[in-house]
């Protein structure tokens, strides 16, 4: 992960070709609630905690129980997937004034892409922010007097997130989110001590690369795992943010560093949870077992007692409730302002922040209290959420790939990505069980593989009318 950052970040970095003393939306745009210069440690760690969340936790965890091949997918999903996504995306956000993804995805993929985007997206967010908040309520009502319910901390939590949402972002988001992202990382390095004190048996890749998944038969690998691993490797939740980003960068050559450098700090985060996962995930003996808890949430709180003690329980606290919240008031910041370009609305009145967040949470609450109606509800919701957030991402790698092609740069570092996670996306709508039309495995396979020859004919035919 480090010389990925080191060497092909630097070389991503060339290819995009950055320029130091342009000057940045932070500043030819300052409106002092959106634009507005920040420093730059303290926008690399809100990056990282508003792309990490719970996902290089939980995503790290589900993904271990396919065993090794999980690491091999979050270290090259990391450097040559999504560290290119994000760092590419980010800058091109920056290039064009902070623009939001749709009007990045409009300009390179058309404008039908652009309006089909924007809802999508503004969804997507809906969906982020209902996931990303059951999880903690739950905690917290288990933490609190029988009064403080879980139905308490969700009010609490979303009259939060309409604070965060709407005051400028260096009021609460720029002062408290670098101190939660640092309890993020002082957790994953409590793991990673543990791991290296207690030295525990754990698989190796030259073991094997078969499929530990207990519902092997309906989760295969390809292309399971790498929806399953998501933000670990890749993420398109991940550019959503950079737009917020991109508006308070003071140089380009910040980038790396803030993008690229975010994506392999997370996915370092989930090499070490992977890895803590897969020893309490087996026997002493080595076989796998799954009875101890196969919910992600379980297996945290077994690796963290277990391996930390009483400081671990605090830091579980720490990572599973401030995590997520973090990365849905965020997501609800980015659905205002992907709204407000939409629609032109000038968003430094307060007023016209209200006239757009309101009927924002309102939906948000609407599909929260659905989900809780129904035993499955939130499963299936964070199922869908995952996929959803692939597709983005591979939307936007394609986007990455256009605007590379437009520049005479090497548009391959984005082109090779954006077909493999073409294919993964298309099958896993065919070969899911429950979220898809549940096909067999070769019939899906072979229809993931014509959708996606399809967009690379179209790719190579749009390349040859350019010329």
């Amino acid at each position: 992960m480090v010389a990925g950052y080191v060497f092909y970040g630097k070389f991503i970095e060339r290819v995009f070709g950055v320029d130091g003393e342009r000057k940045t939306p932070a500043f030819t745009k300052r409106d002092g609630v959106d634009f507005l210069p920040m420093k730059s440690w303290r926008i690399f760690m809100i990056q990282f905690l508003n792309i990490a969340g719970l996902g290089p936790i939980f995503g790290a965890i589900m993904g271990a129980k396919f065993g090794v091949s999980s690491f091999l997918w979050i270290v090259f999903g990391s450097i040559f997937a999504g560290g290119v996504h994000d760092y590419i995306a980010g800058m091109m956000s920056l290039r064009m004034d902070g623009a939001n993804l749709p009007e990045i995805h409009g300009k390179y993929l058309g404008r039908g892409v652009k309006n089909f985007m924007m809802f999508f997206m503004v969804l997507l967010m809906v969906l982020v922010g209902v996931v990303f908040i059951t999880g903690p309520a739950a905690l917290l009502a288990k933490l609190t007097p029988d009064f403080f319910n879980a139905v308490f901390w969700i009010v609490v939590i979303f009259a939060y997130y309409l604070l965060a949402t709407l005051l400028p972002i260096d009021k609460i988001i720029g002062r408290f989110y670098p101190f939660f992202g640092a309890c993020l990382l002082f957790m994953a390095a409590g793991i990673l001590l543990a791991l290296l004190y207690r030295f525990p048996a754990l698989p190796e890749i030259w073991e094997g690369l078969g499929n530990t998944h207990p519902q092997a038969v309906t989760n295969p690998i390809f292309p399971m795992m790498f929806i399953s691993i998501a933000c670990g490797a890749i993420s398109g939740f991940h550019a959503t943010q950079s737009p917020i980003m991109a508006r308070t960068m003071t140089s380009e050559r910040q980038g790396r560093r803030i993008f690229y450098g975010a994506m392999l700090l997370e996915g370092i985060m989930a090499l070490i949870w992977a890895a803590a996962a897969s020893y309490f995930y087996r026997t002493p003996e080595g076989k796998p077992i799954f009875e101890s808890g196969t919910n992600a949430a379980v297996v945290v709180d077994m690796i963290t007692q277990n391996w930390l003690g009483a400081l671990g329980a605090v830091l579980a606290i720490l990572g599973v409730v401030f995590a997520p919240i973090t990365s849905g008031d965020t997501a609800f910041r980015s659905a205002r302002l992907i709204i407000a370009d939409m629609l032109k609305i000038n968003q430094k009145p307060i007023v016209n922040r209200l006239l757009i967040a309101v009927p924002l949470f309102l939906g948000a609450f609407g599909v929260l209290i659905y989900s809780m109606r129904d035993k499955d509800g939130f499963d299936l919701i964070w199922r869908y959420f995952a996929w959803a957030n692939q597709t983005l991402a591979v939307v936007t790698l394609w986007a990455i790939t256009v605007y590379l092609a437009k520049e005479k740069r090497c548009y391959l570092v984005a082109l090779v990505p954006a077909l493999f996670m073409t294919m993964v996306c298309s099958t896993f709508v065919f070969i899911a069980q429950r979220e898809g039309f549940g096909l067999s495995p070769i019939l899906s396979y072979s229809i993931g593989g014509a959708v996606t020859a399809v967009a690379l004919g179209w790719f190579l035919r749009w390349k040859m009318t350019e010329r």
